[in-house]
């Protein structure tokens, strides 16, 4: 039975690449308890390790006495994910799109491309250490049904 009630939480974790397994695992077990799509859970898994490698790697800059704050909201319609690293921030707009000139044959410079891909809405604070990320559930069954 799907619960109606979001479903949501708030956790600080190392800066550290494995820090955030559990807490991933938590998300997608949550999804799959709401009926989330195959591929939305797909989707936000890719979308989130993507997010969280950048908080360690570019925000913290593996400095492992900083952390990185995940926060979500798990409702049978959309899933809600917020990162927040203690780093300076940065531009996104400054990010250079990878499929285009010189940029094909960078090794990195992916990460936020495939956010953006697999992502229904992003959204960073001012400073740039904090993104939020929104995937909505595509499963058809959860439309209601019309009353008679």
């Amino acid at each position: 039975m799907l619960s109606k009630e979001p479903v949501g939480c708030s956790v600080v974790v190392e800066s550290k690449s494995s820090a955030a397994e559990k807490v991933i695992g938590q998300i997608l077990s949550k999804m799959k308890a709401q009926k989330f799509a195959d591929d939305d859970i797909f989707a936000l898994h890719l979308g989130l390790e993507e997010a969280f490698i950048n908080a360690v790697k570019h925000g913290n800059k593996f400095d492992p006495a900083k952390k990185i704050t995940i926060t979500y909201t798990i409702r049978p319609e959309k899933a809600e994910i917020c990162l927040a690293d203690e780093g300076d921030g940065f531009a996104p707009g400054n990010i250079p799109d990878p499929t285009l000139g010189d940029n094909i044959y960078k090794i990195g410079g992916r990460g936020l491309f495939l956010i953006r891909s697999y992502m229904d809405e992003i959204n960073f604070n001012e400073k740039g250490n904090c993104i939020c990320m929104v995937k909505y559930n595509s499963n058809k069954n959860l439309k209601p049904k019309p009353e008679n």
